[in-house]
């Protein structure tokens, strides 16, 4: 199953759009293969399946897509059977919507973590709400970005109490779409932002289900945040005020 494009209303979700590469980095860390002696390996690169729910364009995105995409992964799980896990949400902007709220508490009846982006314009997400990483559902799971020395990334938004947990977003090296004599190929770059910590976090809910089948939405977060390794620079900065450790569960 590739998924939708619910900007363009088709399947077709590499439409050579200016957020292709951005999806197609963000995939390649949740699940780029390992072990094969090239480009890079995923959090959980073995027993893992992607599905695309597209809804940022060359024109930007809306909250209605949004929310037919997130509906679209509900329905998958609950009337189509598969196990979908987690939602890796990279994106942010728009201000509240009650609609789209509504659609991450359907995803989290139906035990599918949101997990979000905090931003990167460096601010207190406690002081000016980020959305859709500010929604207080339990389902939600809000990523700042750190470096590769453990520090909060310069861009990256925080919150002491919105914000659940830092992870790798400076400097990620991951998979990207590339023209070559006019047919795409597969290529490699290195990007910046909590968009590239997310899918650290995601890969680890992914990891994490595959070994404990059958594990609630809930055991999943729990998990992924008690094994935290605190941090100095997330300190007051993340409800765990630690960093991502796949290592600990």
């Amino acid at each position: 199953m590739r998924g939708w494009d619910f900007d363009g209303n088709s399947n077709n979700i590499n439409s050579g759009g200016a957020n292709d590469d951005h999806g197609t980095h963000v995939a390649g860390t949740i699940a780029g293969v390992g072990g094969n002696g090239k480009g890079v390996a995923g959090v959980c690169w073995s027993g893992v399946k992607l599905i695309s729910g597209k809804f940022l364009g060359r024109r930007g995105g809306s909250t209605a897509n949004a929310i037919k995409a997130i509906d679209y992964f509900t329905d998958l799980k609950t009337r189509h059977g598969l196990n979908i896990v987690a939602t890796n949400n990279s994106w942010g902007g728009g201000g509240f919507s009650q609609a789209l709220q509504d659609a991450i508490t359907r995803a989290g009846n139906a035990e599918i973590l949101f997990i979000a982006a905090a931003g990167n314009d460096a601010y207190d997400n406690d002081a000016t709400a980020s959305y859709p990483s500010n929604y207080p559902n339990a389902n939600v799971i809000a990523v700042a970005s750190t470096t590769s020395t453990g520090g909060l990334s310069s861009f990256s938004q925080w919150g002491r109490t919105t914000v659940d947990l830092g992870a790798p977003g400076s400097g990620i090296w991951s998979t990207v779409p590339k023209s070559s004599k006019g047919q795409l190929v597969s290529a490699y770059a290195s990007y910046n932002g909590t968009s590239m910590a997310t899918p650290h976090v995601t890969g680890a809910a992914a990891l994490y289900a595959s070994t404990r089948p059958g594990s609630t939405a809930a055991q999943i977060k729990a998990a992924i945040l008690d094994a935290t390794v605190p941090t100095p620079s997330l300190q007051n900065k993340a409800v765990t005020g630690g960093r991502l450790n796949v290592s600990g569960f």
